[in-house]
């Protein structure tokens, strides 16, 4: 007994520190939003303590997922998330490949690609409000006004104004903003592919396209699924980048992160709660797979 208290117990007094912050300000803050989530504390005195609260069970959670208000913001985050996954995949992997290649100029392209990381959401998202401006014609602005000046007027939208798809336009800043993570990621997977590998694959008289298909790209699987994982779940949680292209509250490009911000702005603190643990469970979905997966990798 004593022995098994000498071998665990500098360790766990080392980490000790981290489990306490992790209880409280993590685990904790968790369960205090659930519980939050199943009263119903909708109003100020309510939500600020001045008047008792009631449990109500899942009732909030089935009220969330019968509005419409609320589908139109998961349908929205679907979108987004498959516009923005897709987008910087395409062009992480792109910008990736093309730098294997040892092109000149090579640390130029990179600082030019990684540079949008350095800029807050915030402060890209206000540019990128001026040009997706929805005015067209003769007050058109941004890029309506580019394609007005190269001749190719047609492509002139709404952007973010249109209700069913104005959520795809904020995933275009989003996909600049963090193409370049991803192309980082994909450059580290490719330098790491050992150069034998792909000699011995010519050598065997295999094409570039036979190359990639079964020696490079089955090398890149594990960096591919970090990055989806990594990109997922930042989509999950879009939130200023939104709210700094449209208005507060707009109904065309809001996800559930903005109904959580305008709930609780309003004190109706149990529905936020509960739109709050709806995107955990969604994250967890996504998250914990991949962390199975990985430590049966370790195992193996």
């Amino acid at each position: 007994m004593f022995r098994k208290i000498r071998h665990w117990g500098p360790p766990v007094l080392l980490i000790s520190p981290t489990l306490l912050l992790l209880g409280v300000f993590v685990y904790g803050l968790l369960a205090v939003n659930f519980k939050t989530s199943v009263t119903d504390a909708h109003d100020a005195a309510r939500s600020v303590g001045d008047a008792p609260t009631t449990f109500v069970g899942l009732r909030n959670y089935f009220d969330l997922l019968g509005n419409a208000d609320f589908q139109h913001s998961l349908r929205n985050l679907v979108l987004y998330t498959v516009v923005f996954l897709v987008g910087t995949m395409a062009f992480g992997f792109l910008w990736a490949w093309l730098l294997d290649r040892r092109v000149r100029f090579e640390g130029i392209f990179r600082s030019i690609y990684l540079f949008p990381m350095a800029v807050s959401f915030i402060a890209s998202g206000v540019v990128w409000r001026w040009l997706l401006n929805s005015n067209q014609g003769e007050q058109a602005l941004g890029l309506n006004r580019l394609f007005q000046m190269v001749g190719l007027g047609f492509l002139q939208n709404n952007w973010w104004n249109n209700v069913n798809t104005g959520i795809a336009a904020i995933a275009i800043p989003a996909i600049w903003q963090l193409s370049g993570y991803v192309m980082a990621l994909f450059l580290a997977g490719f330098r790491g592919i050992p150069e034998e590998l792909r000699e011995a694959g010519r050598m065997d008289g295999a094409t570039e396209w036979k190359l990639y298909r079964h020696v490079i790209f089955p090398q890149l699987s594990p960096v591919a699924l970090s990055a989806v994982i990594i990109v997922g779940h930042m989509s999950l949680k879009a939130f200023d980048l939104i709210m700094s292209i449209s208005k507060p509250a707009n109904y065309q490009t809001k996800v559930p992160a903005v109904d959580m911000y305008v709930l609780k702005s309003s004190f109706d603190y149990a529905n936020a709660a509960a739109v709050g643990s709806i995107l955990l469970i969604i994250v967890g979905v996504l998250i914990v797979p991949y962390l199975i997966h990985n430590h049966r990798e370790g195992k193996s």
